[in-house]
């Protein structure tokens, strides 16, 4: 796999193949689901207009997500997959991806995709936890995701895995228990999703009734930010932490409650980056009278945002930690994107 990123291109299926109603999903949408699965012609279609946006990216992927692809019946993805194989064969892209559940991994289904450019099979892991997994209605347990992770490397097959936090009867120790039971399985790479109330969906009956109260923004960003540290230090790349901006997330009569932001990775690599910065002043000057009037952040221009924070919030509390000094910003090419200088 080349280290750059490669242009992914999505082929939503939505809902197809999911054999449960997990408590936190949208069932008003699937019950009303018209769509048909893509055909040949549609696929073609998207991958020639996202061709269009290619630039300088010499990788491409076609992706089937948004349902349980590897749970759909056998006839279906060998068509599927035979579209998009017919994209290989033409140059237009390189690779097959796809998310699935993982109680669907079995070898039968494996030995069915062997013919194919399928690299990478994304599991909705949610939680390693079988307790939490019960009352958010997974209809499944961790033995099958780690049977999954087992049989995927067996194949040869690049995993990613997909967790979320704030589910029913998860807590911020069960969620760190969940990276580190997923760090065990040595996934290829993760994401990470805070739970949102969406109406239609079996959590918005048990959040009005009060019986569920989703975390507040604040707590969401601070416990997936722990949770990459723990990813990171096992070398594990984080490739997304929340959700996708969509019009359904956006509509508010969909989206009743939540720790939902349109840059809800932003906010974590920004807190990564107030708590790396507080480190090194404090490192610098371990008597805080000692802390100079004057002190200039040198970092990375990419990185300026994060360091700055959202509307300017980490400026403000390092303003009020050292209310005597006066910070300025300063960047520098050469600099790597996690670094800071302190000055």
């Amino acid at each position: 796999m080349p280290s750059e990123k490669p242009l992914v291109i999505p082929i939503f299926i939505p809902h197809s193949g999911c054999p449960h109603q997990c408590a936190f999903c949208n069932q008003s949408i699937i019950t009303s689901e018209t769509h048909s699965l893509p055909d040949a012609a549609f696929i073609q279609k998207e991958v020639n207009d996202f061709l269009k946006f290619k630039g300088n990216r010499s990788h491409v992927q076609l992706a089937f997500f948004g349902g349980n692809f590897l749970g759909l019946p056998p006839k279906t993805i060998v068509t599927l997959l035979a579209c998009a194989q017919q994209l290989v064969r033409e140059n237009k892209i390189n690779e097959i991806r796809c998310s699935t559940r993982p109680d669907t991994i079995c070898e039968s289904i494996l030995d069915i995709t062997k013919d194919y450019d399928l690299t990478t099979v994304e599991l909705g892991v949610q939680s390693m936890d079988d307790g939490v997994l019960e009352q958010a209605r997974r209809g499944h347990t961790q033995e099958d995701t780690r049977n999954a992770a087992r049989l995927l490397k067996a194949y040869g097959i690049k995993t990613g895995m997909q967790m979320m936090v704030g589910l029913p009867g998860d807590t911020p120790q069960i969620a760190l228990n969940t990276a580190m039971t997923i760090c065990r399985l040595k996934p290829d790479f993760m994401r990470i999703y805070p739970l949102i109330v969406l109406e239609g969906s079996l959590l918005t009956r048990w959040y009005r009734k009060g019986d569920y109260i989703p975390m507040e923004l604040a707590e969401s960003v601070s416990l997936v930010k722990e949770l990459y540290k723990v990813f990171t230090e096992h070398e594990i790349p984080v490739i997304r932490m929340g959700l996708q901006a969509s019009d359904l997330l956006q509509d508010p009569e969909s989206m009743l409650a939540g720790p939902w932001h349109p840059a809800f990775g932003h906010l974590v690599f920004s807190e990564l980056f107030l708590d790396k910065t507080l480190g090194e002043i404090q490192k610098k000057y371990p008597v805080t009278v000692t802390v100079p009037e004057q002190i200039t952040l040198i970092v990375h221009p990419s990185s300026q945002s994060r360091l700055r924070g959202d509307k300017n919030h980490n400026m403000k509390i390092l303003q009020t930690r050292y209310p005597r000094t006066t910070f300025t910003v300063k960047t520098n090419l050469l600099l790597n994107r996690e670094d800071i200088v302190i000055e």
